[in-house]
């Protein structure tokens, strides 16, 4: 029997069980979980490269990992290591960067190397700060029950809001010690020591928060982790983080797409059924997960008629954290000899910590960070020619290239070339000011400013580490893994914490608010 044609067609049953949006640390590791337990998972990224900003670039023979510079949690038999190994297909592999992980070059003040586990960091400050031990003793003791305080909060982001509320009431007065409160108020608790107050806050940029707005509770979460089981480098690179976990999406009935931009979240009645991709293809699925940013899901890719207002304004009242110039480095020559090493370099001229770049590109920065990728990679063959990669870090304020914001890449004119050359100058002279041998040594060198990661990663103003760390974002309700759309699911480090490991539980929570048979590999 023939159809009317006023009879209407029947809706497409979905396609897939979840499509992630974003293949960063979050998107790969929502997407792996459910594929290892059954579903059919499609990963779309808008790049070619996938794995966001764990992915590697080359340029003239050198690769730089684009956001790893090290990290915590992953030492064999680590909780978060154990988790890493059910998303992968195959183990990675890590090496460890020994006991001495950071030096901090604190105004004229010598440098003060920081080594882990809690007993050495503790005997670095007191041997440096000998008239301060009680307050050293006192701040490695809130960094434990800091840490402690925010892993309070983690499990209740993959929980329904009831349940979730009553894990808050019932943890308030741990919350509001620590959560509530910023790294300086804790800091100015315990000491009036200018350096050392500025060696305890030095750290900040592992998470993005300044100490004057951060949660000292994600401050905390982030510095003990590398006092309980140190600091470690992928072998191989950041790159080694796609290569070994996407595979368990596709051997599992899945697909991981390069080049597949989405435009818009599908809704039917008020749930989240699929998406629109960039070359107007729509793709149905039983759940929707996004990976690039809450606040960027709502404003970009979220449609109006969505509803949820009060959720999408808690959100966009939380600020964005802080943005970076990053000089990416070649070397020839011995590196090592010349000054470089594995650990991270924490350069604050000034003495003051809390400080950012605001007047770029002519006057130096009040601080800058500086690393070696290629030493901490035990897979990095330096050849002949001895050729190294390191990184300079510079923190900085938005407004420096906001004017250029709207222009499209090949628009901005010869103003924002001359910016650039101009900013890439200043920093270098930095750099050669504190590893004046280093300098001799450079035989490339690449700026990206914070228009660059608007570019990468889509992300508001620049931010690196996506919403800013603040008492508000660490007790905000609004960012719970399950969104208050049907279907529709958040990942990433939004819903945890900033970095790898933060991103890596955020895309597990997220995963197992979709199933919770992802609960049985997380315990």
């Amino acid at each position: 029997m023939a159809t009317s044609q006023s009879e209407e067609s029947p809706r497409p049953g979905p396609e897939w069980d979840a499509i992630i949006i974003g293949s960063g640390m979050g998107g790969m590791a929502a997407g792996s979980a459910l594929a290892q337990v059954g579903h059919k998972v499609l990963l779309l990224e808008r790049h070619q490269t996938l794995g966001g900003l764990t992915h590697s670039f080359t340029r003239n023979g050198f690769t730089w990992d684009v956001g790893v510079h090290y990290l915590s949690s992953m030492a064999p038999g680590d909780r978060m290591r154990d988790l890493l190994d059910f998303i992968c297909d195959t183990p990675m592999e890590f090496a460890s960067l020994g006991s001495v992980y950071d030096t901090l070059h604190i105004g004229q003040e010598p440098p003060l190397s920081l080594s882990r586990p809690y007993e050495a960091y503790e005997r670095d400050l007191k041997d440096r700060f000998p008239d301060q031990a009680e307050a050293v003793t006192a701040w490695t003791q809130a960094l434990r029950e800091g840490r402690a305080a925010m892993y309070k909060v983690f499990p209740t982001r993959a929980m329904p809001a009831i349940a979730g509320d009553v894990m808050d009431w019932l943890n308030r007065r741990t919350l509001e010690k620590y959560c509530a409160r910023t790294t300086q108020e804790v800091i100015d608790e315990l000491t009036d020591d200018p350096v050392l107050a500025a060696a305890m806050a030095a750290q900040w940029g592992d998470h993005g928060g300044r100490p004057s707005k951060a949660s000292f509770a994600m401050h905390a979460t982030i510095a003990a982790s590398y006092l309980i089981s140190g600091s470690w480098y992928p072998v191989g690179g950041a790159g080694a983080y796609a290569a070994h976990i996407l595979p368990s999406i596709t051997r599992n009935g899945g697909e991981a797409r390069g080049g597949a931009g989405v435009d818009a979240i599908l809704l039917e009645d008020g749930r989240a059924v699929g998406v629109r991709t960039s070359d107007g293809e729509e793709i149905r699925a039983k759940v929707v997960i996004s990976d690039i940013g809450a606040r960027e899901t709502i404003d970009t890719l979220l449609p109006s008629e969505a509803g949820h207002e009060t959720w999408r304004d808690e959100i966009r009242a939380l600020p964005s954290s802080i943005a970076h110039f990053n000089i990416f480095l070649g070397f020839e020559g011995d590196i090592e000899a010349a000054g470089a090493t594995t650990a991270n370099h924490w350069i604050f001229p000034s003495g003051q910590a809390d400080v950012v770049w605001t007047n770029a590109p002519d006057e130096a920065p009040p601080q800058m960070t500086v690393a070696f990728g290629s030493l901490k990679n035990p897979a990095h063959d330096p050849g002949p020619t001895r050729k190294h990669t390191g990184q300079i870090i510079v923190w900085a304020d938005w407004s420096t290239v906001a004017k250029w914001a709207d222009l499209p890449p090949g628009d901005r004119g010869d103003a924002y070339a001359d910016f650039k050359r101009r900013a890439e100058d200043t920093l270098m002279a930095m750099f050669e000011r504190h590893f004046p041998e280093l300098a001799k040594l450079v035989v490339y060198r690449e700026l990206a400013t914070p228009l660059s990661t608007v570019s990468f990663t889509g992300h508001r103003q620049g931010a690196f580490y996506g919403l800013d760390v603040t008492p508000a974002r660490v007790m905000s309700d609004a960012l719970r893994a399950q969104t208050p759309v049907p279907g529709l699911f958040l990942t990433g480090q939004d819903v945890v914490c900033p970095g790898i490991p933060g991103a890596l539980m955020g895309g597990l929570l997220s995963a197992a608010s979709v199933d919770r048979k992802v609960f049985m590999h997380m315990r």
